[in-house]
């Protein structure tokens, strides 16, 4: 039985373009950002802003130092958001209609500055901040440890009280969906951006469904 749906945010809910994000940090000043930027997991001080061993001014400050000049906050988020190629309003439907039946939870590795965006009312065009889709949101750099690391999944069942034998884990990436899938998860991972409306609820078709 599926009681609950964890998604991943890029990469599911929100394709992203590890290349886009690539130029838009280039375009910052930050010439070897092809190095240090990855789709899945990052490093470095990307890394301790995902994990929250960075807040937002402290990165901005590194990153600066790296950039050879002062960066401000709006021209350091865009260049986050350069990861991020758009959000399908049918996707978001498609999550409403879910919640319906299921509790719906986000699990991801970010940070301040693409949450500072998702989780206002810029994130859709129906202006409904992120948070309004689900039940609650488990951010990486609000918890202090990133996927595929079991720790944070251990903080998401211990907060939330869910089952992994009665959860669907939906993540694009293959070490997360391992992860999930040896706590107990049942697992399912789309590509990076795919349509997975239809597969998705063949899945769940499979399984019965309730709150």
């Amino acid at each position: 039985m599926v009681r609950n749906i964890v998604f991943d945010f890029g990469g599911v809910i929100a394709p992203i373009s590890r290349e886009k994000a690539v130029e838009a940090f280039v375009r910052l000043g930050l010439a070897d950002a092809d190095r240090r930027l990855d789709k899945y997991h990052q490093t470095g001080l990307f890394q301790e802003l995902e994990e929250g061993k960075l807040d937002a001014d402290a990165f901005r400050q590194k990153l600066g130092e790296l950039c050879g000049r002062t960066l401000g906050w709006e021209e350091t988020q865009q260049a986050w958001l350069g990861f991020f190629t758009g959000v399908d309003g049918a996707i978001l439907e498609c999550i409403e209609q879910l919640r319906r039946r299921y509790r719906l939870y986000v699990l991801s590795n970010t940070n301040p500055y693409v949450m500072g965006w998702a989780r206002s009312e810029a994130f859709s065009a129906a202006r409904k901040p992120l948070d309004a889709y689900f039940d609650k949101l488990y951010l990486s750099y609000e918890i202090g440890v990133t996927k595929p690391d079991e720790r944070i999944f251990r903080f998401m069942i211990d907060d939330s009280g869910m089952k992994p034998s009665e959860t669907l884990f939906v993540d694009d990436g293959a070490s997360n969906v391992e992860a999930g899938r040896k706590l107990g998860f049942m697992t399912y991972r789309p590509e990076n951006g795919e349509d997975w409306r239809d597969a998705l609820q063949t899945i769940l078709a499979e399984k019965p469904y309730g709150k």
